[in-house]
């Protein structure tokens, strides 16, 4: 199977047009023969708003306006699309990745883990479980930005059956070490393939740092973004080595298996509730 990460630029608020752009680099990664196309985190939008009614103008419901005219794409093209979007939904606000097919939307994510900066700054905390959706035969796990950098993001995704973990995000200059170094280990660390995908510009005196990266089971990275331009990234997964966590190095000698040599019941403290402030909120 064949997955594309299309790393691009955004404009602040410019929802219309970031669809248009989005539908165009579709067409592309289709006549290119991917199957599943994966565009940055907040790519309708934009990231840098400076309020929460700023924020919320932008904000679609899903299904809605956005997953409707990427659905179309969808039956007119084939293939799968995830993609960033901020979510309305009652009085909340969400920053969301939203995988669509041929049928609308399969599947949705609330981003958890939120840092203090643009739109996380207001948005809602995501408040459903981690989940996987089917893109055809391949499961998905969606994460946003910085959801990354807490490991539990993706083994949960990982113990729930994930193929392939997708992450939309936003790195801005300061996190080149996530973009160089973290999703490599992701993917080592669960025996999964990481789909990370950035945007490049700037917005409101925020530079985005590109360096998308698709990385394989094994750690190794089978595509990597520049630093500042548009590009797109391509590669081959093959999902049954995914599913095959156990790796023989020497037949007798040499085997681990990252998942099934856990210690789980060692583990009790990572769930226990925290009373630690964070930044910028009560």
């Amino acid at each position: 199977m064949k997955v594309a990460g299309v790393q691009m630029d955004v404009t602040l608020g410019e929802v219309d047009a970031n669809l248009n752009s989005i539908l165009e680099r579709i067409g592309e990664t289709r006549d290119a023969g991917a199957e599943l196309t994966v565009f940055p985190e907040c790519a309708t939008t934009g990231y840098c708003f400076k309020d929460l009614a700023e924020a919320r103008s932008f904000a679609q419901s899903i299904p809605g306006p956005a997953t409707e005219r990427l659905t179309t794409a969808c039956v007119e093209l084939g293939g799968f699309v995830i993609f960033g979007m901020l979510e309305s939904d009652g009085d909340g606000v969400f920053n969301a990745a939203v995988l669509v097919g041929t049928n609308g939307v399969i599947g949705s994510y609330r981003k958890i883990h939120l840092p203090f900066l643009g739109a996380d700054k207001f948005t809602t905390f995501g408040d459903r479980p981690f989940a996987i959706h089917k893109a055809g035969d391949l499961k998905v796990g969606l994460n946003i930005c910085y959801d990354s950098a807490f490991p539990e993001s993706s083994r949960v995704l990982t113990l729930l059956g994930a193929d392939l973990i997708a992450l939309p995000t936003n790195w801005p200059s300061g996190a080149e070490c996530v973009a160089e170094n973290v999703i490599n280990t992701r993917a080592l660390e669960n025996a999964v393939y990481y789909v990370a995908v950035n945007r490049v510009g700037t917005e409101r005196g925020f530079t985005f740092i590109g360096r998308s990266r698709i990385c394989g089971p094994g750690g190794e990275t089978l595509a990597a973004g520049s630093a500042d331009a548009e590009e797109i990234l391509y590669a081959e997964i093959d999902i049954a080595r995914a599913r095959n966590k156990l790796v023989i190095r020497e037949p007798g000698r040499h085997a681990i298996d990252r998942i099934a040599d856990r210690r789980p019941e060692m583990y009790g403290l990572l769930t226990k509730p925290h009373n630690l402030k964070r930044p910028g909120r009560v």
